[in-house]
């Protein structure tokens, strides 16, 4: 009983690899503490260490079948594992048991939420705060789902409850500034402001200080390798890996010793592939951020580069604290962090143009080129479209529907009213709910936009990526968002099928990604400056029916040819920028 208790003192502490020894030592004099089994779960769970977890929950529950918290605690390993149907059944069994069990109905809510049952996980986070008003995790969920749901200001409520219940609680914050950042909903000042108040609210003055104070020890670059860290938690499927598993691939060993910090427990195939391209994978699931933060200086690295942000299972408290001499935000987000250890912030010059300077905390470092790179799957299908026979023209975007701002979808009516025979073609998984469709078709209806000239589809309408590359046939011209967070993969993939983009160029970087790759592929002609021009190009294609035909088939090619295709040139680029970042800290410094 004692190391059991001594096990969940140790756990809070962060100290996992104690606790779990702790916890083994409980169940050794203890076989039958099902309380023991549970909790060495949790570590385990924490360290990644699923298969384990799942053991010792259920060793739990074969001792104590009626115990709800083992119940709800496998959920939340079968749901890292990818077992979410089997997570869900877990969560309702821990109900059927513990009704009352605000954490239960919290976690079912998280897997609900995996599988588009938004209307449903809305509803089991109201009833956790009902069990648990001051439930500050079930609060910042709710405003998870409200997002994706389109009720901004409902989740812009949640998130600021959840922090009045928990001030400090930095996913929350981050949670917000993403909102923000993603929508566009405030003005790039703002959001600095509030941005360079995470490290305020989420660290000590003592932690800062410590950070701002720290020294670290470098030799030059002769005669041995930079090491460079990449700290992410999207070392999985996402549209993230997919650019990253070009430059690792494509990174010079000669010149980088690469690292890379994964921050969560769940792996895929996409994991074993990085994790082959690395000459050091370290998880840091389970590590607090001073542990990780020290663990990483242990690696002396030289160069640790942020792949997160404010998006999820990001670790910015490791950057806060200081945990290498030069330290980069690159790729996976769309605006500052508001870091004052962040040194850099890596874009280029359409992306991040010299007028954009004022929005960022750190240094924007403009790449002499795009600022990422699109690995054209040759398998992808080859384009079959052909121009309707009827004089339809179809317009569409199969973006993730939060970056279908208001804004958008006012701009996108206009185009319509513009343009007689358009018609809107809208593809994305969040349209299997049925009420995102009524509030798009609603949206349209208040722009006098006819439901008759809208197609909905949601991700079932491919079965796999194959099919859902030619699904761009569908579509005669895709239109970017506009407002918030417009194309980035979406883009690329619109555009290796031969589809022509129009793209307004914004006033911050969220909303000149795509204008970015326009210009990547010498096609800064679908680029335009204001909405009238956007409604003007969108018409003069649709018009164009020989010139979008003769397009069609020789984008592709012209596209791999030039430098959004190339990886290469982009981890070339990308190491002169390191290299150069570290010889001017060791300048300053020595």
């Amino acid at each position: 009983y004692a190391d059991w208790k001594l096990g969940n003192a140790l756990g809070e502490l962060g100290r996992l690899d104690y606790a779990i020894a702790s916890f083994r030592r409980a169940v050794e004099i203890e076989p039958d503490l099902a309380e023991a089994h549970s909790n060495l779960g949790n570590a385990l769970r924490d360290l990644g260490r699923l298969d384990d977890a799942i053991a010792s929950y259920r060793r739990a529950l074969e001792i104590k079948p009626d115990y709800a918290d083992a119940r709800s605690n496998l959920g939340l390993a079968l749901r890292d594992f990818g077992q979410v149907d089997d997570a869900i059944a877990s969560y309702h069994r821990a109900l059927e048991i513990k009704p009352g069990s605000a954490e239960a109905h919290s976690n079912l809510g998280n897997a609900l939420r995996d599988v588009g049952q938004l209307d449903d996980a809305v509803a089991s986070y109201r009833r956790a705060l009902e069990v648990k008003p001051n439930f500050a995790e079930a609060q910042s969920n709710l405003g998870l789902a409200l997002r994706d749901l389109g009720h901004l200001q409902g989740a812009v409520a949640s998130y600021r409850r959840a922090l009045e219940i928990k001030p400090g609680y930095a996913e929350v914050y981050s949670n917000l500034l993403f909102l923000y950042a993603f929508h566009g909903s405030i003005d790039s000042g703002d959001y600095l402001s509030f941005a360079r108040g995470w490290e305020q609210a989420c660290l000590s003055a003592h932690d800062r200080q410590a950070a701002h104070g720290g020294v670290f020890r470098r030799s030059l670059l002769v005669g041995r390798r930079m090491r460079v860290g990449y700290v992410s938690g999207d070392y999985i499927h996402s549209s993230v890996s997919y650019f990253v598993e070009q430059l690792f691939t494509y990174h010079d060993r000669a010149q980088i010793e690469l690292f890379a910090y994964s921050t969560q427990v769940q792996v895929d195939a996409i994991t074993e592939r990085l994790q082959a391209l690395t000459e050091h994978w370290v998880c840091l699931a389970g590590m607090t951020d001073a542990s990780a933060r020290e663990r990483i200086e242990a690696d002396g690295i030289d160069v640790l580069i942020d792949l997160s942000g404010h998006t999820t299972h990001n670790r910015l408290g490791i950057f806060a604290r200081r945990a290498a001499p030069v330290q980069a935000h690159y790729l996976g987000y769309f605006a500052s962090t508001g870091l004052t250890e962040m040194d850099y912030w890596i874009g280029d010059e359409v992306l991040t143009p010299a007028g954009t300077d004022s929005h960022f905390s750190e240094r924007v470092w403009r790449l002499p080129r795009a600022w990422v790179s699109y690995d054209g799957k040759a398998d992808a299908p080859v384009s079959a479209w052909r121009p309707g026979q009827d004089g339809t023209v179809w317009l569409g975007s199969f973006n993730n529907l939060g970056k279908l701002t208001p804004a958008t979808l006012a701009l996108w009516a206009k185009v319509l009213h513009a343009l007689p025979e358009g018609k809107l073609l809208l593809k994305t998984k969040e349209l299997s709910e049925i009420s995102n469709r009524q509030r798009i078709l609603n949206v349209m209806s208040g722009h006098d936009i006819v439901s008759e000239r809208i197609e909905l589809q949601d991700g079932n309408a491919t079965r796999d990526w194959s099919a859902h590359m030619a699904y761009y046939d569908r579509l005669d011209i895709a239109l970017d968002s506009v407002g918030g967070l417009g194309g980035g993969t979406t883009t690329c993939d619109a555009l290796w099928m031969g589809v022509p983009v129009i793209a307004l160029e914004g006033d911050r970087m969220a909303s000149r990604m795509s204008a970015s790759m326009l210009e990547a592929i010498d096609r800064p002609e679908w680029i335009a400056r204001s909405e009238a021009e956007y409604i003007d190009k969108v018409i003069a294609l649709a018009r164009d029916v020989n010139g979008r035909s003769a397009l069609r088939s020789g984008q592709r090619t012209q596209m791999a040819a030039g430098p959004l295709c190339d990886a290469r040139g982009l981890a070339l680029s990308l190491e002169n920028a390191y290299f150069e970042m570290f010889e001017r800290w060791f300048n300053e410094k020595n």
